[in-house]
């Protein structure tokens, strides 16, 4: 059985106890559990009911006490967490706490149609092309934005492309709520996915696999219009002068621009394209001239990127000086940086592990992290450390996808990988990597064991920031490089605590991700969901989540809390809550695509 998104809620035909109760005091992953998987739920401290219930086509399955109690350390609320992962049979279910009901779902193919749609999602992103009926469903809209006339701005102007002049740069994603195109975002986004799912075993069996590669492979095709021909340098972004408003992509009129070459762009454009290259390496199976011309292309234009960037070290956007300097004046998202070590170590740990160049290698060791810490788009460390971990991962298998034999005789410096052993300095690195990792994840680890949700991310109001709900994803994510790491369970049980926090069990009682659970987001701040004319948002949406940091309040007028896990607000302004970003549905993309895999075994 597959999941069907929302869920009817049904009360259980049971007596129910006296307690107090509020609406909405179960917190509960609304989207699926495992048979085999941990299963808990926390009870807001309105319900004062000691033990829950739980019921299957009205009969009672399962009766309980708080595993433990919980104290919220900005709130002093105190919560109660009950643990049912003894029920393993799939079906629908309904807790009962007093007068309180909420049913949840045990299905073997719990995140599958979650992963499903926060691919989907990226489609919807498109821009550029009419969006087919067949795939887009109701949300199926006329394409905007051609981007066949683009202009050059004057911060990006060269000899060969003076101020003004006219380029081509279609396709690609819509970044977020808005309708222009970033590279270093876009970029880390496709490397994460590329690089999250070159770690499943058997990769190219996947069915999600061959619509994911034709998804990065549309974003890829714009970035590569993104690159000068000349230089090699790469323009930050693709967009408007100022956002446009929330209406149609087809109503758009400003005119569109590339801006500024920066360090950061051509680094992460290096790492895409590696990644790409990585994730591509079955795909022209059969057809090994087209296979040897692609992998050449990619990293061609990623070697020339890298080229400029070692060249261009302090070349950072900053928006600021941009206008202070240039006209028109551009007030879009900035994606500004300062520093480009981290860029520098994922491009050329990528570029290293692709061409075996010396070079490549001794920035590896230069730019080498002090620690690990979490990945975002402005700090992309962590995919340089998980290339290397896919690295060993790759060399070490049983299943060898390359032979060590030349699939084309212009092709074997690219297919040349089984000829070779792991160096003893590469083994340094790796293993490096994995201790850095480890570390990380051992740590954070500890914080669930006193969480009031059960999760090991959310504990600490630093936690929760713009994008909170995709930092979930990301912990999530390197629990299951650490699991596959180690074989150990722990890993992969705090893997899916994480995104049970997203699906439902947190403060808010919000699954984050539109279309699906009992509650979740229906007005994000997103103009496409704003101006299609239908009610339900697109499907499959990782919002923001909660900011105590409130930049939009202005906007939204008011907050219903200040608390750091409860600052969340499911309006349509709220930009810092409630927007959607294509980095924040990499996250969520690759933690229930990795999951749904190994959900597999759960399923047992």
């Amino acid at each position: 059985m597959k999941l069907k998104g929302m869920f009817i809620c049904a009360v259980a035909a049971a007596a129910v106890c006296s307690c107090t109760t509020k609406t909405d005091s179960i917190r509960i992953n609304q989207v699926g559990f495992y048979p085999e998987q941990e299963k808990t739920l926390t009870l807001e401290p309105e319900n004062r009911c000691s033990t829950v219930q739980i019921y299957k086509e009205g009969t009672l399955v399962w009766e309980g006490e708080a595993l433990r109690e919980a104290t919220s350390p900005w709130s002093g609320k105190v919560r109660r967490i009950f643990d049912f992962s003894e029920l393993t049979e799939p079906g629908t279910y309904t807790v009962q706490a007093g007068k309180e009901t909420k049913e949840f779902v045990i299905d073997e193919n719990a995140l599958d149609e979650l992963a499903e749609a926060a691919l989907t999602a990226f489609y919807h992103q498109r821009s550029g092309m009419d969006l087919d009926s067949t795939i887009a469903g109701q949300w199926a809209r006329k394409g905007g934005h051609p981007d066949t006339e683009v202009l050059i701005h004057a911060s990006a102007a060269s000899e060969s492309r003076p101020e003004g002049t006219v380029i081509s740069s279609p396709k690609g994603w819509y970044d977020a709520g808005d309708y222009n195109k970033y590279v270093v975002n876009s970029g880390y986004s496709m490397g994460l996915m590329a690089e999250a799912f070159l770690m499943f075993p058997d990769v190219y069996d996947q069915d999600i696999y061959n619509p994911l590669f034709e998804e990065l492979l549309y974003n890829e095709e714009w970035m590569r219009t993104m690159q000068d021909p000349e230089d090699g340098g790469v323009y930050h972004k693709l967009t408007t002068p100022n956002f446009e408003g929330f209406a149609t992509p087809t109503e758009c009129r400003q005119q569109r621009y590339v801006v500024q070459k920066s360090v950061t762009a051509a680094l992460d454009f290096a790492g895409a394209l590696c990644s790409m290259a990585g994730l591509n390496g079955m795909a022209w199976i059969g057809d090994y001239v087209n296979a040897y011309n692609i992998y050449k292309l990619r990293f061609d234009k990623a070697e020339a990127a890298y080229a400029w960037a070692k060249a261009h070290p302090d070349a950072f956007y900053n928006q600021w000086e941009l206008n202070a300097t240039y006209d028109p004046d551009i007030t879009t998202g900035a994606y500004g940086d300062i520093s480009a070590d981290d860029e520098f170590f994922w491009a050329a740990s990528s570029l290293y592990l692709a061409t075996k160049k010396p070079e490549y290698l001794e920035d590896v060791k230069k730019y080498f992290p002090e620690r690990f810490d979490l990945m975002t788009w402005g700090y992309v460390a962590p995919l340089g450390i998980f290339n290397w971990l896919q690295y060993e991962k790759f060399m070490t298998a049983e299943k060898v996808h390359y032979t060590g034999e030349s699939y084309y005789d212009k092709a074997e410096d690219i297919y040349k990988y089984k000829a070779y052993t792991i160096t003893e300095q590469e083994q340094e690195i790796i293993d490096r990597c994995k201790a850095m990792l480890l570390e990380y994840c051992d740590s954070a680890i500890l914080d669930a064991e006193g969480s009031c949700y059960n999760s090991p991310y959310g504990n600490k109001p630093e936690d929760f920031r713009w994008g909170c709900a995709s930092s979930f994803c990301d912990q999530a994510i390197c629990f299951l490089y650490a699991y596959d790491i180690t074989g150990d369970e722990k890993y992969l049980v705090n893997a899916h605590r994480n995104v049970n926090y997203i699906l439902g069990q947190n403060a808010t009682g919000y699954c984050y991700v539109t279309g699906f659970g009992s509650k979740s987001p229906m007005f994000p701040h997103s103009r496409l969901c704003h101006s299609d004319g239908v009610e339900a948002p697109i499907p499959g949406l990782l919002v923001g989540g909660p900011n105590p940091g409130q930049q939009d309040i202005a906007e939204v007028g008011s907050y219903s809390s200040d608390y750091p896990d409860e600052s969340y607000e499911d309006v349509m302004p709220s930009y810092a809550s409630n927007e959607i970003a294509i980095n924040w549905n990499a996250s969520l993309l690759a933690a229930t695509s990795w999951l749904a895999y190994l959900g597999e075994g759960l399923a047992k």
